[in-house]
């Protein structure tokens, strides 16, 4: 069931960035139908994931995953919700969080069965934190990167918007990361 819904899901996101993208080069605004195909793209992730791996990430993740997508993408490149000041922050907030749910669904899935019984809570917490840390480093070198070498001005407020961001990713990775520390430690204690 939960396979099907992240098809379904995935699908349905991908054809509505596939619609918006006709319909903005039809009326010829290149910046939103580049920012839609990018959805069409960042949309089937999750489809592709489902499709052709065994590695797959539970419902409540992959349906964030779909929700940041459209908070990014459509209200925030396409809608001007960017503009608002507080909406990229926010955004960076949320995605660390999402990515820290992330790293735990991977090291879950990665770590050998009878480790988990003999793992710290403090390498739970760090490993947490620094995955949703090292998502916003990732994002911020292609956000550098894109505007270095294709003009464009992702990083409008320079160093600061660099930062801010960078902080907000990892607040929001680091509740995340005392969550999945407590919650270890309270299993090592059972």
């Amino acid at each position: 069931m939960n396979r099907k819904l992240v098809l379904a899901l995935s699908l349905l996101y991908v054809l509505f960035m596939a619609i918006l993208f006709f319909h903005y080069y039809q009326s010829g605004e290149s910046f939103k139908y580049l920012v839609a195909i990018g959805g069409v793209v960042c949309g089937a992730i999750p489809l592709l994931l489902s499709l052709f791996t065994k590695l797959k990430f539970n419902l409540p993740i992959t349906i964030s995953y779909l929700i940041f997508l459209f908070g990014s993408q459509f209200l925030g490149s396409i809608s001007g919700w960017y503009g608002l000041g507080w909406w990229d922050t926010f955004l960076h907030f949320i995605s660390g969080g999402i990515l820290a749910f992330a790293g735990i669904a991977l090291y879950e899935r990665l770590l050998h069965r009878g480790a988990g019984e003999s793992i710290s809570a403090w390498f739970v917490f760090l490993y947490t934190v620094s995955f949703a840390a090292l998502g916003g480093v990732v994002w911020e070198i292609y956000e550098f990167s894109s505007d270095q070498f294709f003009g464009m001005s992702l990083q409008g407020g320079g160093n600061t918007d660099t930062m801010t961001d960078l902080i907000a990713d990892t607040l929001g990775g680091l509740i995340i990361a005392i969550y999945a520390g407590w919650r270890t430690a309270r299993k090592l204690k059972k």
